[in-house]
């Protein structure tokens, strides 16, 4: 019997897909179940795994090619026994190793084989920063001791397919100065994708930020005097984020226009509080939801960001959880960052932007006192919101870590 394998329904607003790569050849044989090919959305990679065992005859879709939801990509034919094979193929030896989405596209790319690879992830997975290791590594060893491969080598998991294998135009530009390169790449559809939303935000939106800052001894206390309890009894730490989020809930909710967005010419005020957090992917810049976040407590809230980071690691992040939200809040101090101006994640008509936490001098009752400070940013849509609610929304937040104890009685 032939089984048809098809592009699955593709989740609503996603016209269409890129076809990455595929993990097996014709005439390789097939289990059920097990991943056959990837496809690359606006936000998310979606793997097609095979509806039965056999043996796959035919492929219709090439890699790179843009396939929308039903297309036919192969076909498996269930009675074909395999044929003996006294070799291993390296397609099958690789897939034995267990790979994320983002680590099998570089590896693709880049045409190397997985096995040569030693893996630091946990129970030796292969993490992405592995394979970067690996190709500067190689891409070195080519090259005279004398003039190291610099270390702004392109990003692979945005290199096509045909410039993976080496050739004569992929070679290092010499120079007197030692080895310079560069390359062309296409944009990846999620890297379009942000940067069109970015314009979108700054062309459509009256965008303004206002600043503040935050002490945040409280917090920092109240964490170093809980946390062993709090990990013993919920098998996850107490991070900033939980306070944060609380913090924002609740001065959403004295202040519903932050929360709500604007579509034509009506206001959208949203009666729940789904809240975005922007993560750095190996893909790039995700913003996962957390649902109905109000309704979790601190452990609710650390869970789910914990396996937002593990799912936006391994490229397992569903459309349906990184669709929505109506308010946004991004950390760049995990970079670094001291001060920033977030921009908008359209429809939302805000975004809270942290920072880095340093000590800084501060007055308290007439004295000067080493405490640890963070710069908070709120950019908001000035069509939407006044820039009186934006100060004092950002105040709220301020008066809500800095006496964090108002968050846990709710008062």
């Amino acid at each position: 019997m032939s089984l048809e394998i098809h592009v699955p329904t593709l989740p609503e607003s996603v016209a269409d897909a890129t076809l990455i790569a595929w993990h097996k050849q014709v005439g390789d044989t097939v289990n059920k179940d097990e991943n056959l090919v990837d496809l690359e959305t606006d936000k998310v990679v979606l793997e097609v795994p095979a509806p039965g065992s056999g043996v796959l005859t035919e492929i219709l879709v090439d890699d790179g090619s843009t396939v929308k939801g039903g297309d036919l990509l192969a076909k498996i034919d269930t009675n074909v026994k395999p044929a003996p094979s006294t070799v291993v193929k390296p397609e099958t030896t690789s897939t034995e190793i267990p790979l994320s989405p983002a680590v099998r596209r570089i590896i693709f790319e880049n045409n190397l084989d997985p096995a040569l690879i030693s893996g630091t992830g946990k129970g030796g997975r292969i993490t992405k920063s592995d394979v970067l290791d690996y190709l500067a590594s190689n891409t070195s060893d080519t090259t005279s001791p004398a003039t190291p491969e610099p270390k702004t080598a392109p990003q692979p998991e945005t290199a096509p397919a045909q410039k993976s294998e080496p050739s004569s135009n992929s070679k290092p530009v010499m120079s007197s100065n030692g080895v310079r390169s560069e390359q062309r790449v296409p944009m990846t559809r999620l890297r379009a994708k942000v940067a069109e939303r970015l314009l979108q935000a700054q062309q459509n939106a009256a965008m303004l930020t206002t600043f503040n800052e935050v002490n945040m001894q409280s917090v920092i206390d109240l964490r170093k005097q809980y946390q062993e309890h709090f990990i013993a009894k919920h098998n996850v730490k107490l991070g900033f984020m939980s306070f944060f989020i609380k913090a924002s809930i609740e001065a959403l909710k004295r202040f519903p226009a932050i929360n709500a967005s604007i579509d034509g010419e009506d206001i959208i005020y949203h009666g729940y509080y789904d809240v975005g957090i922007a993560v750095a992917s190996p893909r790039g810049l995700i913003v996962p939801v957390l649902r109905d976040a109000d309704q979790l407590d601190f452990a609710g809230i650390e869970k789910n960001i914990v396996d937002f980071g593990e799912k936006s690691k391994a490229g397992t992040l569903s459309y349906e959880e990184l669709n929505g939200g109506t308010f946004t809040i991004t950390n760049g101090g995990i970079f670094g960052s001291m001060l920033s101006t977030p921009i908008l994640n359209p429809p939302q008509c805000a975004i809270l932007g942290m920072h880095a936490i340093t000590e800084r001098p501060v007055v308290e009752n007439g004295e000067i006192v080493i405490r640890p400070v963070m710069y908070l940013a709120l950019s908001y849509d000035h069509r939407l919101v006044d820039g009186r609610d934006a100060v004092q929304f950002l105040v709220a937040i301020k008066e809500g870590l800095e006496s964090p104890a108002h968050l846990l009685l709710n008062i």
